[in-house]
């Protein structure tokens, strides 16, 4: 981008013409946009305002193709304004502002028609994705992949915003990680949603970034400032503008010149230099000078970001007047207030906008408009055109088991299926990267890192190895390696997962990251897990131990609502499998799922839309059980896939069904073989999902209801093999509610069993007879099912 004058000047008028057009936006999706209901639409007019010098810098001159932005929620409308100049945003969706289909309330990598890097919504999560983006750049990169120049990841947030914990948690674990090319903005208006902040924040700021190795630049005055403090009396009104509280700065900036020129006068007297100083000066002069911030001094933004010669970490920390260019800067009720219709009309005129042309791309603007067009079409950032990036499906081989012990876990087995997998080479293999907070040796992991090792950008040996001391870990590190190690930090590990998921779209390299953590501390990390679901991004997350199966370890370590999220949470494929070789079954079509792109046709009579692809929960035990001999039939293997199988088949004159799902599947076993003495025909529903069980029979039934009568779902059709007045008992080492929908299916009975209370330490026995999903249990919910009839065996105890 050209530094000359010219295109200073043309830059500044493209500033003033998205500040124009995100306010209008939203004032015409409030007040001018036809309503359905009373809602109010809102918008966030002062938070785009405040980022409107930082957003032409970044788009109209700075970022390159291979940069990549997560834009503070709040400055959505101000993104799509800029997206719309370049040509990436249409006015339809903007005069559809929050509207359905429209341009969102906050960037959306798969609701937004224009270039969103990286979704924001939910404050904070944006900074740690810009982290751990860069941390899978620099993954890739080290692989020998990569095809492009590296580019910053880069995260604009609000000072409120750093409010938020896993902000930290993400800047400690980029420390460990030797992080680069990463650069956060603060917007330092100093005004969160409800109120002015606490004075003094930027120390706060300056001293935990510098602290984690981040290069820090503040830019607090801009160039009027700046040549103000260079004249006779500057350096008391430096003093003064550095010792004024976050308040009264902010109730000057509303009140406008003759407020700022009275509180000068009475805070400094009449000093001779500085009073002259300001004297000189009209009240609209005064206050367009103690405004002149360096977060809306073009200039002073341009030279910051041009010094910048390393690619360490930096942060950036903006000082903005909130709502900047409108009627309504600095007032602090500002974060949800709109300009009204007489004061849209001052703006207008100041902007020199004719009515009916508030959408014009150059309306009110000084040049001719090919001089517009000109200057953004050589704008860096779309010089290549598309940057949402594509890569090959990668094969997957068959994960049959070659040999099942008797006995054996869903976590054991986990870890067996990928230490085969990182015995042999296969591209699957080689693109697999695995990621665990600290829990990587007891959660199944520990055979694919001895094999794998663990990444880190410069070798690291292991010192116990090369001492000669017996470990069950080799865990030297080196670029080779395929396992990235995290703190304790589940929000971390969802948000890694979210950035590495990504990898295909954001630098054209396919990762297909697999995280593990303990199952009910995916509840610590849920606001990441839903935030990476929400931008497509796709992984495996496989969470074990699960349930109060995982008896000794009491009811902090023991899930019950897990199995819940799995089934609610959209984006998200969730199993349960009891065996292995359901297991590995579901882990191939994991693998496969993960790259799917809405391409594939979908099968006949498949309601799912598999064909879109999406990510994989896999909730596991410790727990062993004993294994099945049988060889899956490609019929058996789509049923698991699909959600559910008959482990044991129902008989003509069924009055009974044990509907499993897990670890609990001994004991439905168990009970359903002593129940068979009475009930000869008693049938054993495996549910290997309940959510795509569940996911299914809803997309069926809304066929029905669209015109297509003969839809039947996969859950429909295993029920189907029933009368309607047979019973179900359900079971499951979580929250019955995961299970207990089956009677809506066909309206049939249903007795469900499950958790629903948080446990405490025992056995397995102890707790699964305390929270009555034992054997006995299962029977005695039998008899109740049966109308209260006792079954004919012996006695239960």
């Amino acid at each position: 981008m050209s530094d000359s004058s010219a295109d200073s000047t043309i830059l500044e008028d493209l500033e003033k013409k998205a500040l124009w057009l995100s306010t209008w936006t939203i004032h015409h999706a409030n007040t001018i946009r036809p309503k359905s209901d009373t809602l109010k639409v809102g918008g966030h007019q002062a938070s785009s305002a405040s980022l409107s010098t930082l957003m032409a810098v970044l788009y109209g001159a700075v970022l390159r193709p291979e940069d990549r932005v997560a834009v503070k929620p709040h400055a959505s409308p101000i993104f799509h304004a800029w997206q719309y100049l370049l040509g990436r945003q249409t006015r339809e969706n903007l005069e559809n502002f929050r509207g359905f289909g429209g341009a969102q309330s906050y960037p959306s990598r798969t609701k937004d028609a224009d270039d969103v890097d990286f979704s924001t919504g939910s404050v904070g999560l944006g900074g740690a994705m810009a982290v751990f983006s860069a941390m899978v750049q620099d993954y890739v990169a080290a692989k020998g992949w990569s095809k492009r120049a590296p580019g910053r990841m880069i995260s604009i947030l609000g000072d409120a915003e750093l409010d938020e914990g896993n902000l930290y948690e993400a800047l400690l674990e980029g420390t460990k990680h030797d992080l680069r090319n990463c650069w956060w903005f603060i917007d330092y208006n100093r005004q969160s949603l409800d109120a002015v902040t606490k004075d003094a924040q930027n120390a706060f700021f300056r001293d935990v970034f510098s602290s984690m190795g981040w290069e820090v630049v503040e830019l607090k005055y801009g160039s009027l400032l700046e040549a103000a403090f260079a004249e006779p009396g500057g350096e008391q009104l430096r003093d003064w503008i550095d010792g004024c509280s976050n308040q009264i700065y902010a109730a000057l900036t509303f009140s406008g010149g003759a407020a700022w020129r009275e509180q000068l006068l009475n805070d400094l007297g009449d000093q001779g230099d500085v009073s002259r100083l300001i004297e000189s000066l009209t009240d609209d002069e005064l206050a367009r000078l103690m405004t002149n911030l360096g977060g809306h001094d073009q200039r002073s933004l341009m030279l910051a970001l041009a010094a910048i010669d390393h690619d360490r970490p930096v942060c950036f920390i903006l000082y903005t007047v909130k709502g900047h260019g409108l009627p309504l800067a600095g007032h602090k009720d500002n974060h949800s207030g709109q300009i009204n219709s007489a004061q849209l009309g001052i703006l207008r005129d100041a902007h020199q906008i004719r009515t009916g042309h508030e959408w014009d791309l150059f309306e009110g603007l000084p040049r001719p408009a090919d001089e517009y067009d000109a200057f953004l079409n050589q704008v860096p950032f779309i010089a290549q055109g598309c940057r949402r990036y594509t890569a090959a499906r990668i094969d997957v081989p068959d994960l049959t088991p070659v040999s099942v012990k008797a006995a054996r876990s869903t976590q054991d087995g986990f870890g067996k299926l990928l230490d085969d997998l990182a015995r042999g080479a296969s591209p699957l293999s080689d693109r697999i990267l695995t990621m665990a907070p600290d829990v990587a040796t007891s959660t199944g992991l520990a055979g694919w890192v001895n094999r794998k090792g663990v990444f880190a950008k410069t070798p690291i040996a292991d010192e116990f190895r090369d001492r000669g001391i017996a470990s069950m870990q080799k865990w030297a590190a080196s670029p080779d390696g395929a396992h990235i190690e995290l703190g304790i930090a589940e929000m971390n590990l969802f948000t890694l997962l979210g950035a590495a998921g990504l990898s295909h779209a954001l630098f054209g390299e396919r990762l297909i990251p697999i995280g593990t953590l303990y199952d009910p501390f995916i509840e610590r990390g849920k606001d990441a897990l839903n935030y990476a679901c929400y931008q497509d991004a796709r992984f495996i997350v496989a969470a074990t131990p699960s349930g109060i199966t995982l008896a000794p370890e009491g009811g902090a370590h023991q899930s019950i609502g897990t199995p819940l999220i799995g089934i609610s949470q959209d984006g998200l494929a969730s199993f349960e499998p009891a065996f292995v070789d359901e297991l590995a079954c579901i882990l191939q079509w994991s693998f496969d799922y993960l790259q799917r792109d809405g391409e594939e046709t979908p099968e006949q009579g498949d309601w799912l839309r598999d064909e879109t692809g999406g990510s994989v929960y896999l909730r596991l035990s410790t727990h062993k059980l004993e294994q099945p001999t049988r060889t899956l039939d490609d019929g058996l293997r789509r049923d698991i896939v699909n959600g559910g199988y008959w482990l044991r088949k129902p008989g003509p004159g069924c009055g009974l069904v044990i509907a499993y799902t897990g670890v609990v599947a001994a004991e439905a076993i168990t009970a359903a073989g002593r129940i068979g003495q009475d009930q000869r025909d008693i049938g054993v529903l495996a549910i290997t999902s309940a959510d795509r069980l569940n996911a299914g029979w809803h997309a069926a039934d809304r066929a029905r209801a669209l015109g297509h009568p003969n839809a039947q779902s996969h859950v429909e059709t295993l029920l189907s093999a029933v009368s309607r007045d047979a019973a179900i008992v359900t079971v499951t080492d979580g929250h019955p509610l995961a299970l207990s929908w089956l009677g809506s299916v066909r309206g049939q009975r249903v007795r469900p069993l499950g958790v629903e209370h948080f446990g405490q330490t025992g056995s397995i026995a102890d707790l699964y007879r305390a929270h009555r999903i034992d054997a006995d249990a299962i029977m005695r919910a039998a008899e109740l099912a049966l109308n209260g009839r006792p079954l004919r065996l012996a006695r239960i105890s």
